[in-house]
């Protein structure tokens, strides 16, 4: 892992996010999937609790959670448990939205953004393409989803869950902001190599951000404490997620773009030593 480029492309991505350009990169983004999710929450968030509390009464899972929540001294959350369900249900769906719409709307413009100013040498190949990256971010997301279910029981362990859900969703992020990060420079086979030498580095970069997506999800849990604000909560939640997935891209595509250009000035015999 090469944690001097990380550090030179996190140093970067600082000063970018700064820009007025940038800031207003979160709005469309951020209204869309408020708007996304303020409908499906409207239609379809009471039906969602209603079915979980009928499950749990059926399948005696009152009388398990008690248990559970016994052993790790945190009884007093039992009355939530339906809502903190649903919401943890929820909760990916609405970091797939957010990464998506970031993906569909604000990377294109971030390579755009990064590329003239800082590498306006870089041909650029465009080896991706929009139904790729949709197909990418779709099918890494139902790999997130599956491994998000089975280890869902795992969360209510407070110190699993603390390294648990930012490797998630470091993993989602890294999986779908590097192929937006090199769609419009790199061709197929830059890309797939690029990828197959800096996995360390840009895993390391999607954890990191993870762990900033972790505040907001946090943020979102609370509104099983507060109902009534809930979708006050729930529209916060999204756009610090906007913002965080907005550096996060800036910060994948630094370092990506670097990657690819010492990867372009390396003599093709080297190209296969990891940098």
């Amino acid at each position: 892992m090469n944690m001097a480029s990380v550090m030179r492309a996190w140093g970067r991505a600082v000063a970018a996010q700064l820009h007025y350009r940038m800031l207003l990169l979160t709005f469309l983004p951020f209204m869309v999937a408020l708007v996304l999710w303020g409908v499906a929450m409207w239609w379809g968030l009471q039906a969602m609790v209603d079915f979980i509390q009928a499950w749990f009464a059926e399948h005696d899972g009152f009388n398990r959670v008690h248990g559970m929540f016994a052993m790790v001294g945190l009884l007093a959350f039992k009355s939530f448990v339906v809502p903190l369900v649903a919401m943890w249900v929820l909760l990916p769906l609405m970091v797939f939205t957010s990464l998506l719409c970031i993906a569909l709307f604000a990377m294109p413009a971030i390579s755009k953004h990064v590329g003239s100013r800082h590498y306006p040498q870089l041909e650029q190949r465009n080896g991706g393409s929009l139904g790729g990256s949709l197909w990418h971010s779709l099918s890494s997301f139902i790999i997130f989803a599956v491994i998000w279910l089975l280890t869902l029981p795992l969360t209510l362990i407070p110190p699993v869950s603390l390294v648990l859900q930012p490797v998630l969703w470091g993993w989602l992020t890294y999986r779908v902001m590097v192929y937006d990060a090199l769609a419009q420079h790199a061709d197929a086979d830059e890309r797939m190599t690029l990828v197959r030498q800096h996995r360390g580095s840009l895993l390391f970069i999607g954890i990191v951000a993870g762990l900033f997506g972790a505040a907001p999800g946090l943020l979102w849990l609370g509104g099983v404490l507060s109902v009534l604000f809930l979708p006050v909560i729930a529209a916060v939640a999204i756009w610090v997620y906007v913002l965080v997935f907005v550096f996060s891209g800036l910060w994948f595509q630094h370092y990506c773009l670097e990657a690819l250009q010492r990867h372009r000035e390396t003599p093709p015999g080297m190209q296969g030593i990891s940098t």
